[in-house]
């Protein structure tokens, strides 16, 4: 494996980790693992928690949904087999995965050196 592809490897793994833990496009996913907890602050608005349910298969893939660096362990694996088990399949979706994380932390960069100018 060379520099050039671990990079790809690297910001595709970043991606698609982001999508899965946080994105919205991912919730409905997600949903199954989490139970809604309603609280009601001081001010009485009502604040909803996903927490991750209790037992069983679905409270175990809700701890680590709720986990990125544990999701983040399993995408990227996922990514480094898909890589080299499906070649013709994962270089393309990698490279855009990895082209939209590269993305993402530009914009990250941006919007902190923006923010500090203010």
């Amino acid at each position: 494996m060379n520099v050039l592809e671990m990079f790809i490897l690297i910001f595709a793994t970043f991606r698609l980790t982001r999508v899965i833990v946080f994105d919205e496009i991912a919730e409905k996913v997600r949903r199954p693992f989490f139970r809604e907890v309603v609280e009601v602050t001081k001010n009485g608005e009502k604040e909803i928690f996903l927490v991750p349910k209790e037992k069983g298969v679905l409270g175990f893939f809700g701890r680590m949904l709720s986990c990125y660096w544990c999701t983040g362990f399993w995408v990227a694996v996922f990514c480094y087999v898909a890589y080299f088990l499906i070649p013709v399949i994962a270089e393309p979706l990698l490279l855009i995965f990895a082209i939209a994380g590269g993305a993402a932390l530009i914009e990250t960069v941006v919007q902190y050196l923006l923010r500090d100018n203010e």
